[in-house]
């Protein structure tokens, strides 16, 4: 059954890249329904790469600042929570679980390429779901790609397998931070139907 307009309003017509954040916080709990909700979406083999680092307290704030382009600090600093989405590169190690019907570990064991592929698209997915449960939950998002990935790998997760993909801040968002909205291409721009 489709989503009625007001739905589809919230998580795509009307929903916007938020730059600037009112000063409301977002509890752990609505953190975690946001990913009991999220945690449904697709991915091959249900690999689930998709490991989440949620920045809220000053301390982390303070570490991830200045791994921030310019541009996005001030977003970040007063986003109630930006999210850290990465991806783990020994995902296939829980195959076994995630995908018990056959031996789905045994297609990644040895091939680095595609490891990577599976890792950076299926957490893409993922950051998208994550962004349409969040808008679903009430929230808005802010998602950046402008950081030194390899300063909040050694930041955030050093000793790990999990490398970042984005960054999304959180949150309630202040219209008054906006942009006007960027055009978007037409149909026939795009796709082709054969």
């Amino acid at each position: 059954m489709p989503l009625d307009n007001a739905a589809l309003d919230q998580l795509f017509r009307a929903a916007r890249s938020q730059n600037a954040w009112q000063d409301k916080p977002v509890p752990d709990s609505l953190l975690h329904e946001l990913h009991d909700l999220m945690k449904w979406g697709p991915t091959s083999a249900n690999c689930w790469p998709l490991r989440v680092v949620f920045v809220k307290s000053p301390a982390a704030k303070a570490r991830l600042l200045p791994l921030m382009m310019e541009g996005n600090r001030a977003k970040v600093q007063a986003a109630p929570v930006t999210a850290i989405l990465g991806m783990d590169m020994a995902f296939h190690e829980q195959l076994p679980k995630l995908f018990p019907h056959t031996d789905a570990k045994s297609w990644f064991v040895g091939n680095q390429p595609l490891i990577e592929a599976t890792a950076f698209r299926n957490s893409s997915l993922q950051g998208a779901y994550f962004m349409l449960a969040a808008r679903a939950l009430g929230l808005d998002c802010g998602p950046m790609s402008g950081f030194d990935a390899d300063k909040v790998n050694a930041e955030f997760f050093a000793g790990t397998t999990v490398k970042a993909n984005f960054i999304c801040s959180l949150g309630y968002g202040d219209p008054a931070g906006l942009f006007p909205r960027s055009p978007r291409p037409a149909f026939d721009e795009v796709c082709t139907i054969v």
